[in-house]
């Protein structure tokens, strides 16, 4: 059996030859030659799901990205944002978790789109060492990376963990790139790492609903607490802040929730909390927009956020009519 390492250190085969255009629309625009609907469970709905992610990859390469020079109030802005320990650490966990759950797979199929989303992730975690080492960026120093003892568990954490937080961060990266306070090249830059995230969460909903659909019927009761006890488990981590100590004894305290908190670090926008939220649904829906309607998307953030709007909405027109009266 191979090493975790393994797993998510080599890429299962060679990406072909194209263009960059080619790449970059072929990440973004599949369907399944397959007709009819694809059923959660069929043979049918896994082959159009893990030929989609295989079909999806985009070839980019770390090492060499060219990183943008930046003005000295461009450098502070992002050097201060405090998300990079979390984040390098966030894609160390998940390459590792994501491996480890494939390396437990009986299905071929599934194991290898896996296998590759694992590889994805080890490759985030290059981009993100490469943007720190490139801007000099303080870091706490990286702790071990241990394999899950609850493998499911850790896999579905990670998962669930990157719906909530690629949602939010499809807003964010819009509403950056409209305030025009990061310069063009660097937005381009991160830009197929935002599609990539867009794909690792259609996969996991396409996966979530295939194991529901296969598994047998009496596991699916405590299949689903654990499902309910991992959101509690994230709504319990994004309330709190972490802590870690760099190499020259300072502390660095980042906000676990920053994807939900961050638009006035990443903007000088002033933007409300509703608007926010229909930013990163209309956002949302482009990214996903051109995938195969018949793969299932995830649903859980997303109707939150538009159960906020309308509720924003309805208390606004409220508050507009109270005042009308008086």
């Amino acid at each position: 059996m191979k090493s975790l390492a393994d797993i998510y250190s080599h890429l299962p085969d060679q990406p072909s030859e194209k263009t960059l255009e080619r790449v970059d629309y072929e990440a973004r625009h599949w369907s399944s030659p397959i007709r009819g609907p694809l059923k959660p469970g069929t043979e049918e709905h896994k082959k159009a799901t893990v030929q989609m992610f295989r079909d999806t990859f985009n070839p980019y390469k770390p090492s060499v990205i060219d990183w943008p020079e930046l003005d000295p109030e461009t450098l502070h802005r992002i050097t201060s944002l405090p998300i990079w320990d979390i984040a390098v650490q966030t894609e160390g966990k998940a390459r590792l978790r994501m491996a480890a759950y494939a390396a437990m797979i009986d299905d071929p199929d599934m194991k290898d789109a896996l296998s590759r989303n694992a590889w994805e992730e080890n490759r985030h975690k290059e981009v993100l060492s490469k943007l720190v080492e490139a801007y000099k960026i303080k870091m706490a120093p990286e702790p071990d990376y241990i394999e899950p003892k609850d493998t499911e568990w850790a896999y579905m954490v990670t998962g669930f963990s990157e719906c909530v937080d690629s949602f939010f961060a499809f807003g964010l990266f819009a509403l950056a790139e409209r305030a025009g306070l990061f310069p063009m090249e660097l937005i381009e830059t991160f830009e197929p790492v935002m599609q990539e995230e867009c794909r690792h969460i259609l996969l996991f909903a396409n996966w979530l609903a295939w194991h529901r659909a296969t598994m047998p019927f009496w596991k699916r009761p405590w299949f689903e607490m654990r499902v309910v006890a991992v959101w509690i488990f994230l709504a319990y981590e994004r309330m709190g802040l972490a802590r870690s100590i760099d190499e020259s004894g300072q502390e660095h305290t980042q906000d676990n929730n920053f994807t939900v908190t961050g638009a006035k670090d990443m903007t000088n926008m002033d933007i409300k909390v509703p608007e926010l939220m229909q930013l990163c649904l209309d956002e949302n829906d482009r990214r996903f927009s051109g995938y195969d309607p018949r793969l299932l998307r995830p649903t859980t953030t997303p109707a939150i956020a538009r159960a906020f709007v309308r509720a924003s909405g309805l208390w606004d027109r409220f508050k507009g009519k109270t005042k009308a009266a008086a």
